[in-house]
């Protein structure tokens, strides 16, 4: 299972090297970054193997209507009230939500021991069968504070380097499974079509073949050659299907505009912006898809039998078995014991409760056979067992603990140099007037919000949800730029000496997670705006990096300064933005979105009637 041809591999194992030696801002390309997908994938939807198809029938035939519905709920952390649960009622899976830690520390350590105290447990159950752990592992294991955090997608997507992506995913998923977790709910694979949604960051660009190509190598990445391996973990595509295409203002959600929101399109349009990137990554054998949140022409996709049962399943061959999202269930009309008929009659496999999980059980239970049948009880259970056999789960064996040897390798420094080089392939040079690369030693002024807060700099999903709060361990652009540079800094951008050589103003947008990343005006705040203003009054040549999740409405500060950076959200690396500042990585990075001039243009995406962006898809100056 999870094959990958030697080439691929080697990949893995290598750097790319070599740069666009060309000064002049590349064309937006047709079909950008169609680099060819690896030949396995072109053989078809992976299948279990013949073994494991045995294994699973043969566990499946013992367990009781109970025991099939415990192998179906996912619970979350917080909300295990009686760890003996776990064994009491054969859970299948276990999560740890955006706010949910082991205690005060949260070292990779820390999360090793409590899961594997919790998988001891499970295997009490009197069907013994191992646990699965998940988290949403987005841009690296950054629920853990020692962890190399690596750009959000919307950074790598404009790398042009999917081997660069499938060994930050491989890094991933050593530092996940150094962490205890098996399981990464990643990568997405929507085509992020309106700037104001708050998970923009969360995809690789605007295009599905953006989505296809990355996408299809993070799978690859976390999977490995095997999920038997130690250092793989088990993928998860999401969100299937039409996150990123929804119609501003249709969320139900409090100050949401786009999240949870309706896909209004008719199906082939459909099909071709949201579902058939997902054709590769289920031939490269993601073991799990995660639903989506969002409708389609006002149905939920947690209750689109349509979609996910005689698509994805049928027509797309997906042969692992289908999560739902965090109480995406609840968002289906009725009550709670209805929301878990409809939706695992819709092709729902294990439903992420997190908390109800007695309840969930009690409900099905109490729904089979008459209103959920015991084929599809039985198929959603097989699914399950079969994917956890290819982890391996049932060799002879098996144990639940974490390899210590994997722990000790979190945050080493070869994983963070794999992450600096995502950093610096990732920065997008929106304009330089001659002022980079800056000169080594030289007098710098430092100023902006995002210079020395990883938070910022990191973005959402790092530690906790949103991000915000708690740190974790990495280097800012401050740090970076003190080692090479006689480097002087205020907040506001105010003290400039005369005799300063450049500045550098480090702006952005401050942590957020979904919805709460809604916004209908991506201006930069008056604290940011400040900042880039007392810089310019001082004469001083300077460049702008922008920390975003999203393309933002920055035309007069670009205008304004002398050089220019889209830095995205990249992650704890600092170094690796330094790296482009002062020449010793050329840039190379090509924008994964159109670039608006005002508001009054988003959404914008190429191919659009009377589309005039500020910058278009895949353009990036170098030097």
């Amino acid at each position: 299972m999870f094959l990958i041809r030697p080439a691929v591999l080697l990949s893995l194992l290598c750097l790319s090297c070599g740069a666009n030696p060309g000064t002049q801002p590349s064309p937006a390309p047709t079909t950008p970054f169609a680099d060819e997908l690896p030949s396995p994938l072109r053989d078809g939807p992976w299948s279990p193997s013949p073994a494991c198809k045995e294994t699973a029938a043969s566990v499946l035939a013992r367990l009781t209507t109970e025991q099939k519905a415990g192998q179906m709920t996912q619970v979350a952390m917080r909300y295990l009230t009686d760890k003996e649960d776990l064994a009491r009622y054969a859970i299948g899976s276990m999560l740890a939500g955006g706010t949910d830690f082991p205690g005060t520390d949260l070292s990779a350590g820390a999360w090793a021991a409590w899961i594997d105290e919790v998988r001891k447990i499970a295997l009490r159950s009197e069907p013994g069968i191992p646990l699965l752990f998940g988290i949403d592992a987005v841009h690296g294991n950054a629920k853990s504070t020692g962890a190399v955090v690596f750009p959000h997608n919307i950074g790598l997507g404009c790398t042009g380097d999917p081997d660069l992506v499938r060994k930050a995913a491989r890094v991933t998923a050593l530092e996940t499974r150094g962490s205890g977790v098996d399981w990464a709910f990643a990568p997405v694979l929507a085509a992020a079509r309106d700037e104001r949604w708050g998970r923009t960051y969360e995809a690789f660009g605007e295009t599905p073949e953006l989505a296809a190509l990355y996408g299809t190598a993070a799978v690859q990445g976390l999977q490995g050659a095997s999920l038997r391996s130690p250092g793989s973990v088990l993928a998860s595509i999401k969100h299937f299907a039409g996150d990123g295409a929804t119609l501003y203002g249709t969320s139900h959600m409090d100050n949401a505009f786009l999240d949870r929101g309706d896909v209004r399109l008719d199906m082939a349009r459909f099909r071709a912006l949201a579902v058939d990137q997902y054709i590769p990554a289920i031939a490269a054998g993601a073991g799990t898809v995660m639903v989506s949140y969002s409708s389609y022409m006002g149905t939920k996709m947690h209750g689109e039998k349509h979609l996910l049962t005689d698509v994805l399943k049928g027509e797309l061959g997906f042969a692992g078995f289908v999560i739902s999202d965090w109480e995406g269930i609840d968002d289906l009309p009725g009550g709670f014991a209805s929301d878990v008929e409809t939706a695992i009659n819709a092709g729902v496999d294990m439903v992420m409760v997190p908390d109800r999980y007695r309840e969930f059980i009690a409900a099905v239970v109490s729904a089979v056979p008459d209103r959920i049948s015991l084929e599809r009880l039985d198929d959603a259970v097989r699914r399950i067992l079969q994917v956890k056999c290819e982890m391996g789960m049932f060799d002879e064996g098996y144990s639940p603990k974490t390899d210590p040897a994997l722990t000790a390798k979190v945050g080493c420094d070869g994983h963070r140099q794999v992450a600096r080089e995502a950093v610096a392939k990732s920065l997008v040079v929106l304009k330089n007037a001659g002022l980079l690369p800056l000169t080594p030693g030289a007098r710098i002024h430092v100023a902006g919000s995002g210079a020395d807060d990883l938070t910022i700099q990191c973005g959402g999903w790092t530690v906790t949800w949103a991000g915000e709060g708690r740190r974790t361990e990495g280097t800012t652009v401050l740090s970076a730029l003190q080692k090479r540079a006689r480097v002087t800094w205020s907040l506001d951008g105010s003290g400039i000496s005369r005799r300063t050589d450049a500045g550098v103003v480090v702006v952005g947008e401050m942590p957020y997670a979904e919805w709460h990343g809604d916004r209908d005006d991506l201006h930069l705040d008056q604290g940011d705006r400040r900042a880039i203003a007392n810089m310019e009054k001082s004469g001083v040549p300077y460049v702008v990096i922008l920390f975003s999740g999203r393309p933002m409405i920055v035309t007069d500060e670009i205008d304004m300064a002398d050089g220019f950076i889209a830095a995205w959200l990249p992650g704890s690396e600092g170094d690796g933005i330094a790296d482009v500042l002062f020449g010793d990585v050329a840039p190379t990075g090509k924008l994964s979105h159109s670039w608006p001039a005002a508001m009054e243009q988003i959404p914008i995406n190429e191919g659009d009637k009377d589309d005039q962006p500020l910058f278009p898809l895949g353009y990036g100056l170098t030097w």
